[in-house]
């Protein structure tokens, strides 16, 4: 069996019953860094005696049946806007090059504690701001599909370290999408929580009312049990007997579908078709607040931006990408009484959204509206980047926009998600829920 591919609670089960060594395993992935091409566009830096102190704790305890849980000794990348204690992170920026923490982050802190290998930090779009992952200044991962593709962002070197079986699973980062779009591009799982779900201590802020850190993973129950970790809970959600035939769903038809392409609705269509047929019941609707929450973005999401990082950007804007600094200073014009405004209406939105919703247990739509484009052209071509940032961000900034837990499971056609948005504060449940549709999914 090929254990760099393999999930990782599988990896903790095999550690739990003597097939998997933590040290052995962590070395293997070592050396699977070493040798691949593209290490150096996927890790912004490895942290090999880090990874082997942790993984020899995690040997010693495995070996005296002192385990702390599911996922002890099993090796993790971490997204470069993730503190990191006495490792450089610089969160895909040169505004940021040298930058030390002194202490880990609130989730590393966590996940460190339970026993999880940080095997090192994974390349980003800077400053988390962009869903393409394409970043001229730092690197640009590839698509583990096809190198010439981008591989979405902004956590785009933590989806690619577990697709390439560089990393059991990875931590990455979401504001609008970062998370997910890459998880669907490069065929994972990607689960957001709701804010407030995740502690935020020491993560790199974009936008403090919309960021929240999750897994990225080749399972759900891998996003559950690493959940569990950021949380500093020693049990996961229980995801046993979840089925797809329990289940209500809501198709958001109208605005996820405008401008996308074929392939991606193919896909998704093809998924809800499987779900119907696993049990599910479905129906579809186009609630007009969805369009009207999605106006508000440039009103919510680049002002806060701006005002976290401008005396940063404005004191050296030639070392960021022309396109991200443009879609930062976009936030410099927007007024205060406009912000405040926005955020007013996007309450009541959010509210009457919640009440729309209220009798299903998801409601699904296409990942991502288009698939990963060329990395080439995006890099000489800024209206293309503009144009291809904004149709990538948009399905999946609805589940930002209105808080949500949201998932992004592979539909089995390359690079295609389908995307559940759950209720605001339900992440356990949520959870269950995608068990149930990955289960549904797999049915044929």
């Amino acid at each position: 069996m090929d254990w760099l591919k393999a999930g990782a609670a599988e990896q903790g089960r095999a550690i739990m019953a003597g097939v998997l060594d933590p040290l052995d395993q962590t070395e293997a992935y070592l050396a699977a860094a070493e040798a691949n091409p593209y290490t150096d566009r996927i890790y912004a830096r490895l942290t090999p005696d880090r990874a082997r102190a942790e993984a020899i704790a995690a040997h010693d305890r495995a070996k005296a049946g002192f385990r702390r849980g599911l996922l002890d000794g099993v090796a993790l990348s971490w997204k470069d806007n993730i503190d990191s204690a006495g490792i450089v992170t610089e969160a895909g920026s040169q505004l940021l090059e040298g930058r030390v923490p002194d202490r880990d982050a609130a989730v590393l802190a966590h996940a460190t504690a339970q026993g999880a290998v940080c095997l090192g930090k994974t390349h980003l779009t800077e400053l988390a701001f962009s869903g393409l992952g394409l970043n001229p200044k730092t690197a640009t991962a590839p698509n583990a599909l096809d190198p010439d593709l981008v591989a979405g962002g902004s956590s785009s070197g933590a989806a690619v370290s577990v697709a390439m079986g560089l990393a059991a699973a990875a931590i990455g980062s979401d504001t609008g999408g970062s998370i997910r779009v890459p998880a669907a591009w490069n065929g994972l799982v990607g689960f957001k929580p709701t804010t407030e779900a995740i502690p935020s201590r020491g993560v790199v802020p974009l936008c403090r009312r919309f960021d929240v850190a999750g897994p990225l993973a080749r399972t759900v129950e891998d996003c559950a049990e690493i959940i569990a970790l950021l949380r500093g809970e020693a049990r996961a959600v229980d995801l046993s007997g979840a089925e797809a035939k329990d289940l209500r769903l809501m198709v958001l038809d109208g605005a996820p579908f405008a401008d996308a392409e074929e392939g991606p609705v193919q896909a998704f269509e093809d998924a809800v078709d499987r779900l119907g047929r696993a049990g599910a019941t479905i129906s579809r609707a186009a609630p007009d607040c969805v369009a009207r929450a999605l106006d508000l973005s440039p009103t919510l999401f680049a002002p806060e931006a701006y005002a976290i990082w401008r005396e940063q950007i404005e004191a050296a804007p030639d070392l960021m990408h022309p396109p991200i600094l443009a879609r930062f200073r976009g936030g410099k014009d927007v007024s205060a009484p406009d912000y405040v405004a926005g955020w007013e209406k996007l309450y009541r939105l959010r509210a009457e959204w919640a009440g729309i919703v209220a009798g299903f247990d998801a409601v699904l739509l296409p990942s991502v509206a288009i698939l990963p484009p060329d990395a080439k052209r995006l890099t000489t071509d800024e209206a293309y980047f503009t144009h291809a940032n904004l149709l990538t961000l948009r399905n999946t900034r609805i589940g930002n926009l209105f808080n949500l837990p949201t998932v992004t499971l592979p539909t089995g056609q390359p690079a295609c998600g389908v995307m559940a948005m759950g209720a605001q504060g339900q992440d356990r449940r949520m959870l269950r829920v995608a068990a149930a549709l990955e289960a549904g999914l797999a049915a044929r």
